[in-house]
């Protein structure tokens, strides 16, 4: 009896992290598809001139780079470096107003 107890314990202790990587079956919400169908398009998929001929190339293609792409992303969120990105650069403070002047400022004062 000790055996089946020690057996069900390590079964569960074993199961316990599958469950934890389980994806959930909830279905794809339409904002999820069209910011899928964004990203395509921006890595160069027109679904307007799609045929039977190139869907299935033209379609790969374009889930590769966005896969490329999120996966540099993630690369750079992980070790720091990553793609080339747009350079931008913001220091400094923001303009300070005139303060108030006097009435006759500039007047040979």
């Amino acid at each position: 009896m000790k055996s089946l107890v020690k057996a069900v314990a390590i079964a569960a202790v074993l199961a316990t992290p599958l469950a934890a990587f389980a994806q959930s079956n909830q279905p794809v919400t339409r904002a999820q598809v069209r910011q899928e169908l964004i990203q395509l398009e921006q890595a160069g998929y027109n679904p307007a001139t799609a045929n039977d001929y190139d869907y299935p190339a033209n379609i790969q293609a374009a889930e590769a780079r966005v896969t490329a792409q999120k996966d540099g992303t993630a690369q750079a969120a992980a070790t720091g470096y990553g793609p080339a990105v747009g350079a931008s650069s913001k220091s400094g403070s923001p303009v300070a107003a005139p303060g108030t002047q006097p009435i006759y400022f500039g007047n040979g004062q």
